[in-house]
């Protein structure tokens, strides 16, 4: 095989997988995943694999569509993801570097870092320079917004898959319910389970600052996102008064944002997401902040390529397991003592298993 691969086209399917567990937040319920699935085609017959998350059905059609359209401009490129990422980000630099040409821009690079590995016979891990090797994780597939007792009985089910952290979700309309959810919970699990908690931005900086004190001294690892995302010096106030430490990060559009977050202290973790942050590209640039600040970095959904991400971040501290791609994939993801396990395979690990995908196509 020549070292030159060149780009023949990026396909994108649009698909609604249904969730093990729904979800439900303090912004509203998910049971299902609307996923974008990507496929990195090349000359030489390698093909990469990737999937973004559309949050919502109704972006699935421009989503794909926004991927369809990139492919056109990357159709005869080389197979460099730093010259591609640079060709996209130049031409839609007026459009804005965020939103669904963010999503779109960053599945296609890590369905190019895919391709990239597997041309190589390479993990994805070793071709960034690490190790496969069994990588922490917490479970937080579930933990939604419950009664105190249903949460109890859920945490227990996370944790029986192999885990030893999950997170539960808080933001419940009578601040002492998610304290009687949060002791009921660590009441059901036990002292050595680690607990995290996120409040899905559904707080003002006050009330957050009354919500995190209630919560000092309960034993949780972080609280996560408590207010606005992007309200950076509320997030600094709201740290600033709690002793816990404040995790943000998902909502990330770049590494520039991040930067913004660490220079106004506006956390203590961070926890960029994959997609967001500009797929594998982006977050090694995120990866080099946080190693710079000496703050912990934690990833956000995606675990398949998070994992391997993991494995060349610095700070690394906790991988997000989720497994709501598991019913479209060939080998979903294997978790044993509290570790997402990492092979030899090449690439991220990510196949299709095309008798679901068909099943579950949208339009």
């Amino acid at each position: 095989m020549s070292d030159t691969l060149r780009i023949t086209r990026f396909s994108a399917r649009a698909a609604i997988v249904p969730m093990k567990m729904p979800l439900q937040t303090s912004s509203g319920a998910v049971d299902r995943a609307p996923l974008v699935l990507i496929d990195c085609e090349t000359d030489q017959g390698v093909r990469g694999h990737s999937y973004v998350f559309a949050i919502t059905p109704v972006a699935l059609k421009p989503l794909t569509e926004m991927v369809r359209a990139m492919s056109d401009l990357l159709t005869g490129d080389e197979l460099i993801p730093h010259e591609i990422e640079r060709k996209l980000t130049q031409k839609f630099a007026l459009l804005g570097l965020a939103g669904l040409q963010r999503l779109a821009q960053s599945g296609i690079d890590m369905a190019v870092w895919d391709a990239l590995a597997r041309a190589r016979n390479l993990p994805l891990a070793r071709l960034l320079g690490g190790v496969p090797k069994p990588i922490r994780a917490y479970n937080s597939k579930g933990l939604g917004i419950m009664a105190p007792e249903a949460a109890a009985d859920e945490a227990m089910k996370l944790i029986a898959e192999g885990f030893h952290a999950a997170k539960i979700r808080l933001g419940r309309p009578d601040a002492s319910d998610d304290l009687k959810t949060v002791r009921a919970v660590r009441k059901a699990v036990g002292d050595n389970i680690t607990l995290m908690c996120d409040y899905n931005q559904s707080l003002t900086v006050a009330e957050a600052i009354r919500r995190c004190a209630m919560l000092d001294g309960e034993g949780l690892l972080w609280i996560e996102e408590p207010v606005r995302h992007d309200d950076y010096a509320g997030c600094a106030e709201v740290a600033a008064a709690t002793h816990t430490p404040i995790q943000i990060g998902e909502n990330f559009d770049s590494a520039f944002s991040m930067q913004v977050a660490l220079d106004r202290h506006a956390c203590d973790f961070v926890m960029p997401d994959v997609q967001r942050i500009g797929g594998v590209t982006g977050w090694l640039r995120a990866a080099a902040l946080a190693h710079a600040a000496g703050v912990e970095m934690s990833t956000h959904l995606f675990s398949e390529v998070s994992a391997h991400l993991m494995t060349v971040t610095p700070t690394a501290h906790w991988l997000e397991y989720v497994d709501w791609a598991d019913a479209v994939l060939r080998e979903p993801l294997t978790v044993r003592d509290g570790h997402v396990l990492l092979d030899e395979k090449p690439g991220s690990g990510i196949e299709w298993n095309e008798t679901a995908v068909a099943k579950y196509l949208a339009g």
